[in-house]
């Protein structure tokens, strides 16, 4: 009868570790941020996103320093908000561009740094955007001569 307890016991911790590895597991996989999201947001608006998702990510010089948080349609424009990692300023003469990566098409947000002193703060606004290029319209212009 002990050496069934011990047996249940043992079997019972292993269930009990597996599952706590597999829950580990899937947040960590499915990029969920349980204790909230690290950093700071600040919002673009962008007359064509192009394609661009949430969860895309906004580089800097080639380098991931956040990610797009949420996408919504307000006046009939893309208001895009950005998560950013903290310890990174943008400043306010910084421009944003919806660029596509690779030839998949993979949309992700590029900041090119700006020089002004102005800091943009938590919450604020990046003013100069570049929409995404449509590559469809230009070829349809290229064809028909509308170039």
């Amino acid at each position: 009868m002990k050496g069934r307890l011990n047996l249940e016991l043992t079997v019972g911790i292993f269930m009990v570790i597996g599952l706590l590895c597999l829950a580990y597991l899937s947040i960590k996989m499915g990029k969920i941020d349980v204790w909230g999201k690290p950093g700071y947001t600040v919002f673009a608006i962008f007359s064509d996103i192009g394609g661009l998702r949430t969860g895309s990510p906004v580089v800097v010089a080639g380098v991931d320093i956040g990610l797009v948080d949420s996408i919504r349609l307000e006046d009939y424009e893309a208001r895009v908000v950005l998560q950013i990692n903290p310890g990174l300023e943008i400043h306010e003469d910084a421009v944003v561009s919806v660029k596509t990566r690779g030839l998949i098409g993979e949309k992700f947000i590029q900041i090119s740094a700006g020089a002004a002193d102005e800091i943009i703060k938590p919450g604020g606004r990046i003013r100069q955007t570049e929409s995404a290029l449509d590559i469809e319209a230009l070829i349809s212009k290229y064809a028909f001569g509308n170039l």
